[in-house]
């Protein structure tokens, strides 16, 4: 199950990454694929409850690939971390298949109780460069979010989101259509209420020159 789980890591980036030229390139030299390795193994003893040896592989893991990703994270199958360094996976979090993660991500986790409290990804994910997805909520399969977003709520199936915090710009390639509030302004009308204040201005400071000078 191990070596099946590799082989399709490494099928993941020889299909995503143009820059890939053959799988003993990716095998000795993509860090991204090294992390996934290691995680595999540490996740493998950690659900047999070898707790310490788990966390001191993914520490090890962490240390050369600059890759970080807790021995509990459950990761599907043909994962790609492109790049990778700065990756951060939390504890609780899951990864389905076919994702595609990019450097700098993090899917974190929000407050400080047990259980579950990070993301959920579905199937044929992609997070952009920098993306944060924060607390306990599912993003659906074949969602993109765009770089150095920041997701803090759930995310329906084929969407794409931006911004921070992160909000869906696309469902199921239609652009979403932001409600903006019309604003109505009669030009002439205001023109006109702008004169009448200014001679009521005027007629004013008139009125209290005449009352200074009758003193």
């Amino acid at each position: 199950m191990l070596f099946k789980a590799i082989g399709e890591d490494i099928r993941a980036v020889k299909e995503r990454d143009p820059a890939a030229r053959n799988s003993i390139e990716i095998l000795l030299l993509y860090q991204g694929v090294h992390a996934l390795i290691l995680h595999r193994i540490a996740h493998a003893l950690y659900k047999r409850k070898r707790y310490f040896i788990a966390r001191l592989i993914s520490q090890i893991s962490r240390f050369i690939t600059h890759i970080e990703i807790h021995p509990g994270a459950k990761l599907g199958r043909g994962i790609l971390i492109d790049h990778g360094a700065g990756v951060v996976i939390g504890e609780t979090a899951v990864v389905g298949d076919n994702c595609t993660i990019y450097q700098g991500v993090t899917l974190g986790g929000v407050g400080t109780k047990k259980g579950k409290r990070h993301p959920t990804l579905g199937n044929n994910v992609t997070v952009g460069a920098g993306a944060k997805i924060l607390g306990s909520f599912v993003v659906g399969d074949n969602c993109k979010i765009a770089a150095n977003a920041v997701l803090l709520k759930p995310l329906a199936s084929d969407s794409t989101a931006a911004g921070i915090p992160a909000k869906p710009i696309k469902i199921a390639g239609k652009t979403v259509q932001e409600d903006k509030e019309e604003i109505n302004c009669d030009f002439a009308k205001l023109e006109h209420s702008l004169k009448e204040l200014s001679e009521r201005v005027e007629e004013l400071e008139r009125q209290k020159l005449h009352s200074y000078r009758l003193k």
